[in-house]
Order: C-alpha cells, then structure tokens, then sequence
C-alpha cells in the first residue's frame, strides 16, 4: 500500500510538472506588420482573457506573400490543434490569384474575423506630396517617378488597393504601375522613408505608431468615412477618387483538427472579439467592427475569393 501511495503521490507530481501545450500563432510575416500586429494582440488578449493556459507563442513565419506559412500548415501540421494563424484579406486575395502554388481555401478551416482594417496611404514625413491629388498627377504626368510599397507580394491586396485608386482617378494604362511588394508593413515603411518609394500602402493598424512616431504622414484613408481617432486624415472619397479597400483580420486553423476543437478556436474568437481589451485595440489602431464567425465566416472566404477573382481578371492579373 505505501509503495502505491509513493508511486501514486510521484506520478502526481510529474502531471503538475508537466506545463500545457502552449498555443501557437503563425504570422506570415516580418515583425511589425499587420499579421504579426493580430497575432500579438490577439494571443495577448486570449492570455489575459484565461482563455489559454500559457501566453501564446507568435511565430514569424514571413515568405510568398503568406504562402510559405499557408504551406507549412497544409503540409506539416495540417492536424495540430495547438497551432492558428494569422489572416486577412491579403490571403485570400493570393489564393484568388492562385499565388500559393495550387493550394486552396479549403485545405484550411476559417475561424473568423474580429476587425476591419482600413486601407491608407502614407508619404515619407518630408515628401512633396501634400495630398492624395498630387500624388496621383504625378502618376499620371510619369508612372515610373512613382513607386509604391506595400507589405503584400506583386498582385497582394495592398498591390490592389493601389491599382483600384488609380483605376478610380481615371488612370488607365495599370501595367505602368511601379510596386515594390515587402514581407510586412514595417519594410514598406522602411522603403518609403528611405527614399526607395514615393508612397507606401497598407492598413491603418500596421503603421499606427510610425504615423504617431511622425516617420512617415498619411494622406488618405481608403474608407468610407474618415476614422475614428485619425480625423485629421480625408478620405480617398473626399478627395475626389471613389475608392475603398477594407482588409477584415481574422484567423485560420488546420483542416484535419477535430470539430471540437474547432468550435473551441471560433469560441475564443469570438470572446476576444467581444471583449473590452478588444474594443480598446481597434480604437487605438483604427480598426472598424466586422465580426463574422464560424460557418457564416468560411462562406464569406469563398465569396470574398470570388470577387477578387473577378477584378483581378479586369485589371490583367489573372487570366
């Protein structure tokens, strides 16, 4: 009995010992972009919310536009259920152009989405654009003395949103169109500041802090309206060119987990993204509500993928 009670009391002590299998957060690119940017603060809030039992490890996994987490995922650790990762519409937009070597939406399972990220524009602090009319003149007076950058690869969803406000100001020939395409927001900024590109293009959260910082100055926001916390900066709109590019933030998790635990990551979601650390994040990063969960969020993927086929073929970039 006492050699039981021994066995017992030290198999009981290796169980406390051993911690819990930490959650895992693959962003898809560099440090300081947007999906390195929804990886920490989700991770974060799901720690703070007890959601997880450890803090969540966030993996920079950068390359092809997110194709090489994409791949990874699918490839090698299709059944972890340990592992979500970061997504947006730039990923959709590169499985719509067929970007990722073959793979497609459905070798992953959607979660959902918490955020709506509006696009904007910025100029280096000292750039002689003044506003988002000079910019686009100097475009149109000589597309090669304009480059943009943008945190997407050739054909990403930040290389669109210059392509669909050049489309809007009557530009037409979008081929002449010079974009140097990043692994993230903040090498994009890094570009641009340094004189390598006229403008940079991406999403209102991933360079928050450099527009705050005063590296860089935003001349439009491509939303509807302008943005709570950012009022000093017009719309596109406002400007004259009818343009909008919202990019949703939300997470993917592999395709061979169970239906438990899948359910399980749509419900962490959502309590992340009804929770107040949740609602102070998007006001301090300009984000917009658009939540969408679950099986209502897979469908809105393959509907999403759709419609950026579909311009994508109108402006040349696919067949």
């Amino acid at each position: 009995m006492k050699l039981w009670t021994r066995a017992a009391a030290a198999a009981l002590l290796m169980t406390v010992a051993v911690p819990a299998t930490a959650a895992e957060c693959i962003a898809p690119a560099n440090p300081g972009g947007g999906w390195d940017f929804t990886c920490r603060q989700i991770g974060r809030i799901m720690t703070e919310l007890g959601l997880v039992p450890n803090m969540v490890q966030v993996t920079n996994l950068a390359g092809a536009g997110g194709g090489v987490a994409y791949t990874q995922v699918v490839s090698k650790r299709s059944d972890d259920p340990e592992v979500f990762v970061a997504a947006s519409s730039s990923t959709t937009t590169r499985l719509a152009q067929n970007a990722f070597a073959g793979a497609t939406a459905d070798q992953v399972r959607w979660v959902g989405s918490i955020g709506g990220d509006p696009g904007v524009i910025v100029v280096a602090q000292d750039s002689p654009y003044q506003n988002l009319t000079d910019l686009v003149e100097a475009v149109k007076a000589d597309p090669s003395s304009v480059a943009f950058a943008g945190g997407s690869a050739v054909g990403g969803f930040d290389h669109l949103k210059v392509l669909r406000m050049l489309d809007a100001s009557g530009f037409e020939d979008l081929r002449q169109v010079k974009y140097i395409g990043l692994d993230g927001g903040a090498d994009a900024i890094t570009q641009t500041v340094g004189g390598f590109a006229q403008a940079m293009t991406g999403d209102l959260s991933e360079i928050t802090g450099f527009i705050k910082s005063g590296d860089v100055r935003p001349i439009a926001v491509l939303s509807e309206e302008r943005v709570e916390g950012f009022e000093d900066v017009p719309t596109a709109k406002e400007q004259g060119i009818d343009t909008v590019s919202m990019n949703w933030r939300g997470i993917y998790v592999p395709k061979d987990i169970s239906d438990e635990r899948y359910q399980e990551w749509v419900d962490m979601l959502k309590q992340v993204g009804e929770s107040e650390e949740w609602q102070q994040v998007m006001t301090e990063n300009g984000l917009e509500p658009f939540s969408v969960y679950g099986d209502d969020f897979q469908t809105f993927v393959q509907e999403d993928i759709a419609e950026t086929q579909e311009i994508s073929r109108e402006i040349g970039l696919i067949q």
